[in-house]
Parts: C-alpha cells; sequence; structure tokens
C-alpha cells in the first residue's frame, strides 16, 4: 500500500469535507494523519492517505470543478515520532498586521532547535493572531528564549506570551 500526501484547496461550503473524504474513502483510502482549517473563505485540506491507488489515482478520483487538489507519492516515515526529550510550549502573538511575523518568530525558536508542530493565524481588522505549538529541546535556556522573543515582539509592536503545554490526562 502506498502513501500519498494530498492536497485540497477549495471556496468554502457546507459538505466539501464530506466530498473529498467520501470520495477517498469511495476508492479504499485510508485517511492516516490529515489537518483541514478555513483560510479567508476558502476550506484547506492536507492529508496523509494510505491505499492501493497512486497519487496520480487519488487526485483523479477528487477533481471537482471548485477544487484545486494535488497529491504526490511520499515515503513513510518509520522514524516519525516526537521528540522524546523535547518540551511542549504554546506561543501566542497578538499585534498589528505586518510582514515578517511568522518569520521573526520562526527564527529565534529554530535558532534554540525549537520546532513549530502546529501553527494558525488570524486577521481581525487590522489585529493579527498567531497561536503555535512549539517543541523545544529540554536542553534549551528558556529564559533566554523567552527573553529574544520578547525582544522580537518588541519590534514587531506584538505581545508574544511562551507557556509551557499542561501534560494530558488520560
Amino acid at each position: 500500500m502506498g502513501l500519498s500526501a494530498v492536497t485540497v484547496l477549495g471556496v468554502d461550503r457546507p459538505g466539501v469535507i464530506a466530498a473529498v473524504t467520501g470520495s477517498l474513502a469511495g476508492c479504499g483510502a485510508n485517511i492516516q494523519d490529515s489537518t483541514m482549517t478555513l483560510l479567508g473563505g476558502h476550506v484547506a485540506m492536507m492529508l496523509l492517505v494510505k491505499g492501493d491507488l497512486s497519487a496520480d489515482e487519488l487526485a483523479k478520483h477528487l477533481i471537482a470543478p471548485d477544487l484545486v487538489v494535488t497529491a504526490a507519492a511520499v515515503a513513510a516515515r518509520r522514524d516519525f515520532r516526537r521528540r522524546e526529550n523535547g518540551l511542549g510550549y504554546v506561543l501566542t502573538v497578538h499585534g498589528p498586521d505586518r510582514p515578517g511575523i511568522i518569520s521573526g518568530i520562526s527564527s529565534v525558536l529554530a535558532a534554540d532547535g525549537g520546532n513549530i508542530t502546529g501553527m494558525s493565524t488570524r486577521l481581525s481588522g487590522r489585529l493579527y493572531v498567531l497561536i503555535a505549538d512549539v517543541e523545544i529541546p529540554e536542553k534549551a535556556d528558556v529564559a533566554d528564549l523567552m527573553r529574544r522573543l520578547a525582544a522580537v515582539g518588541a519590534g514587531l509592536d506584538s505581545e508574544i506570551t511562551f507557556r509551557p503545554v499542561e501534560p494530558d490526562l488520560l
């Protein structure tokens, strides 16, 4: 069974996710990992799909006049897992919209080996809001990282918070 990365972008409407996922299920494809969101009135989906069909065949099953679909074969990653020694944090940014916000924040995190594992941004009027799940190495100097993030935030006229993730209780 092959693994394919599928992206779908289209104007948001009721039933678009049902149509896409129904088409995948109908051809025997299993969604292994996915994220779906709204971006400026458009639905955006990224899915890792496993099945007997090639990426090209999957894309043909998802063709619709109002959707932009891409599909590509990807290699399964046996080493995929969260870093066992990483620390989870949530980073938020609130401030005026301007170019360079994501770039500035992600550069500071990357300098310490930090990895953004999920991120969402929204523009509400002139207020820009960013929320990111971040994993940093256990050895990172969190206080220094927070100071550098605050300096970037000040340069962007934005407030940045960086707090540990609450442990899951299952």
